[in-house]
């Protein structure tokens, strides 16, 4: 595994390399595997501000209240920023501004998308990816990754879930309620953007072949909008949605039952929060209706592992699923950016230092990215290119680490060669890939049907016996 230690040291000595003094995003270690490349398509990013009008103003809720007053309603401000395949020969900005953790520091960050660049000139449309950072996060917080499968062929929108930012960080009931409501209004809004023929970005987007990414608070929305609805004990919690509020993704509710959009066919889940609180039971999880890759850290003390993400994997009875793991990993596996120069500081008021926020006490954050790009990447040209052959990267051991390294002297695999497809010798040790299939549960037959069955096996046993009888 590639280690790292928190020490004074260690953290002087990570803000010395020439990678983290420039804050780039777009770092490829030497054993990256090989689906973590970047693609062969220039990439343009822009912001883009909208407005959900007319929703609950969770905020100004009376969690004393009891429901007998209409709820106070607002129109809702989402900031998305969209990294999309750009037009060849297409010039732009690669460096961007945003906040660190603490909400308050400024800092740059160095990437390869252009700002503003001209989008492709393209006769087919781009699956589009919906991304959900956590609880306080932002839209940048997986920048590395988004511009990365834009690269590639994908229109990614990363949405800024207002009252869960760094500088916006509100009551956490506004994050439990709102969060899937925020992907499906943004969805909405990026098919009609593509539908516009005076925008400058129609025909660019397939809103029709959606994926859905989610990281923490934002796994917990990807869950909820895949279909996975929440308990009522969970819509009750005072800390909660105040005033029943988070009742419209309760399972089984019609709200809910409503809710996922069938334009979204797949869904990835990184250190997705909510099983260690009670938020789904074995019903609301078998709600899920599409394929999802979980990634986690077997270490992840803020969403748990055993108690947590991999009891959320198990309980997806309904679809086919995969779940990677990171042995000694937390709960930043593989979603933040590496951490930026001026984070490695302790921070008064947060408790912490700031760097905290983004690394990992065991794996280097580089090719932690690397490895997530690489199997997101092939997770989705499976699900949403149709990619068959990708498929080859995903047919792998459970463990990592107890694959077979054989080549020839020519450097072609014999036989008897079982280590991960697209990692170099030894570079797959501490992971884990671990797939279930789906066994949706029996639909119990009517009545009739059943008085059918028992009546044809009344005849079928006196069949057998004049048989017997001749």
């Amino acid at each position: 595994m590639r280690h790292i230690a928190l020490t004074t040291a260690m953290i002087a000595s990570a803000v010395a390399t020439p990678l983290a003094a420039q804050n780039r995003i777009d770092g490829q270690s030497t054993d990256a595997p090989e689906l973590a490349a970047y693609g062969d398509l220039p990439v343009g990013v822009r912001q883009i501000e909208l407005l959900n009008k007319d929703q609950i103003d969770i905020l100004s809720v009376d969690p004393a209240g009891d429901g007998s007053d209409e709820l106070p309603r607002y129109d809702r401000p989402l900031t998305v920023e969209m990294w999309y395949p750009a037009a060849e020969g297409a010039t732009g900005e690669t460096s961007f501004n945003t906040f660190l953790r603490d909400g308050t520091t400024e800092v740059t960050l160095e990437g390869r998308a252009m700002r503003d660049a001209a989008p492709a000139e393209s006769t087919d449309p781009f699956p589009l990816l919906l991304m959900s950072h956590g609880y306080p996060g932002n839209r940048f917080l997986m920048s590395h990754l988004a511009e990365n499968l834009a690269s590639k062929g994908y229109v990614v929108a990363s949405i800024d879930h207002t009252d869960s930012t760094y500088r916006t960080q509100a009551a956490f009931g506004s994050t439990l309620v709102n969060r899937s409501l925020d992907q499906l209004f943004v969805l909405e809004q990026m098919a009609q953007m593509n539908d516009d023929k005076t925008s400058d970005l129609a025909g660019l987007i397939d809103a029709n072949n959606t994926g859905l990414l989610g990281y923490s608070m934002g796994g917990y929305g990807a869950i909820v909008t895949a279909g996975g609805g929440v308990t009522e004990t969970s819509v009750a919690y005072p800390w909660g949605g105040p005033q029943g509020t988070l009742g419209i993704h309760q399972a089984g509710s019609e709200t809910h039952e409503a809710l996922p959009d069938p334009r979204i066919k797949t869904a990835i889940a990184i250190g997705p929060w909510g099983m260690n609180t009670g938020f789904w039971d074995a019903e609301g999880l078998a709600g899920i209706e599409i394929p999802m890759l979980f990634i986690a850290g077997s270490e992840d003390a803020t969403s748990l592992y055993e108690d947590g993400v991999r009891k959320i994997w198990e309980g997806a009875t309904s679809v086919d699923r995969a779940l990677l793991t990171f042995d000694g990993g937390g709960h930043n596996t593989v979603a933040p950016i590496p951490a930026p120069e001026e984070s490695f500081y302790f921070n008064e008021r947060l408790g912490f230092n700031v760097s905290e926020h983004y690394i990992d006490a065991v794996w280097d954050s580089v090719f932690m990215n690397n490895v997530g790009q690489h199997f997101v990447t092939s997770w989705l040209d499976v699900e949403l290119k149709g990619e068959a052959e990708k498929s080859a990267y995903l047919d792998l051991l459970d463990i990592g680490g107890e694959g077979v390294w054989s080549v020839n002297e020519d450097g072609t695999f014999r036989e008897d060669h079982t280590y991960w497809k697209g990692f170099g010798e030894g570079t797959a040790e501490g992971l884990r890939y671990e797939v279930l299939a789906a066994s949706p549960t029996p639909v119990p037959l009517p009545a009739s049907a059943w008085l059918l069955g028992l009546a044809l096996g009344g005849l079928g046993a006196m069949r057998r016996r004049r048989v017997t009888k001749t």
